[in-house]
């Protein structure tokens, strides 16, 4: 036996046991990255607001709170109203259900000229064998949702955390991170996280503004339509529609349709349609004019990125997709030299398309390189 061949064995079964041991605990604190991963973007957003209040000689730490406190206020407030609403949605929707059910079953006995009965119906569900074995696994899981609730809270107070850490030590974290690097690297570092704050806050502002504008346009609507809570499901509209990519419209939309349908059929087709045109004219007027100065990226860039990043991280790789992307994509454009399309280019690539050219007289074109024999 060779004498290296203990040594390359051992050697490679230590290597298996790192491999291991290092995907097991990646597995095991993914979730703490990608709660890193959120704090990061929400401390960069918040990040313009906090230096503004720093600069005027408030100190970063308090400055950061007053942040916080604000947006805590806002969401508690939204979620009140909202809850508000749905329960006493649920409460009108329970109260109202016998007149409803009597109203569908006298028109099937108006119809097929049944003799139906609403107690009849009411025993037979009572006595089901499925709704005693819903009831029964909604009881055993009720441990389940708890778990899910509180692991949720302490997913929120752990980003909120983090988030704050970032955003009130961010001249310290950066002095800490590029005192390991050499002088021409700090340098991009440092541009490097200009850009990233750059973005996130323009994205987050920008995204704002339209959910303003969206909120007030619907508000209109739905108020002249005399559709109830107007306001709030404005503001459910808005936040909705703009802060959750691709499916937000669809989901800000369903609640006032709902509403609108309990009052009147036709307001809720006037809701809907009202929806369908206002977000081309979001899409197509709107949008380019507000993130034309924050977030320059192309709508196919945005769509594709917010589709990997659903993909990748899900959820959350959809609301942080397009700030990564357009800061990936301001970052590299300093690296990336563009030229000016020549004459002799585009009309060199209009006669590759199939269209004739006529030849320009008194015009050479000179390849380097080459050079004109005299003939011997």
């Amino acid at each position: 036996m060779p004498r290296w061949l203990p040594r390359a064995v051992v050697l490679v079964l230590a290597l298996v046991a790192c491999f291991q041991l290092g995907s097991w605990a990646f597995h095991q604190l993914i979730g703490l990255f990608v709660n890193i991963l959120i704090a990061f973007f929400l401390a960069l957003a918040i990040e313009p607001a906090v230096a503004g209040m720093a600069a005027r000689g408030m100190r970063r730490g308090f400055a950061t709170f007053l942040v916080f406190l604000g947006v805590f206020v806002a969401s508690a407030g939204f979620v009140a109203l909202l809850g508000s609403i749905l329960a006493s949605q649920i409460v009108e929707l329970v109260e109202g259900f016998p007149g409803y059910l009597d109203s569908v079953i006298g028109s099937i006995n108006d119809t097929f000229h049944t003799d139906v009965s609403r107690l009849e119906i009411q025993d037979s569900l009572l006595r089901s064998d499925w709704l005693q074995k819903y009831v029964q696994n909604s009881a055993s899981g009720v441990l389940d949702v708890s778990a899910t609730v509180l692991g949720g809270l302490f997913k929120l107070l752990t980003i909120g955390l983090f988030s704050f850490y970032f955003a009130a030590d961010g001249p310290r974290l950066r002095r800490a991170l590029c005192s390991v690097l050499p002088p021409a690297k700090q340098a991009e570092v440092l541009r490097a996280w200009e850009i990233a704050v750059t973005k996130t806050g323009g994205y987050l502002y920008s995204r704002g503004l339209m959910a303003l504008v969206s909120g007030a346009a619907h508000y209109v609507l739905l108020a002249t339509l005399g559709v109830p809570y107007a306001p709030a499901l404005a503001v459910w509209v808005g936040l909705v529609s703009q802060f959750i990519p691709t499916i937000g419209t669809y989901l800000a939309g369903a609640l006032p349709i709902l509403l609108a349908f309990s009052v009147s059929p036709w307001y809720a087709l006037y809701v809907l349609g009202f929806v369908v045109v206002y977000q081309q004219f979001e899409n197509y007027v709107l949008q380019p004019k507000l993130t034309s100065k924050t977030v320059d990226i192309h709508p196919a860039v945005a769509f594709g990125s917010v589709i990997a990043g659903t993909a990748l991280l899900g959820a959350v790789g959809a609301l942080v997709a397009i700030p990564a992307t357009a800061t990936m994509q301001a970052f590299l454009g300093a690296y990336v030299k563009r030229y000016a399309v020549t004459e002799d280019g585009a009309s060199g690539a209009s006669g590759a398309s199939g269209g004739r050219t006529t030849p320009s007289r008194g015009r050479r074109v000179r390849i380097p390189g080459l050079r004109r024999r005299s003939p011997r």
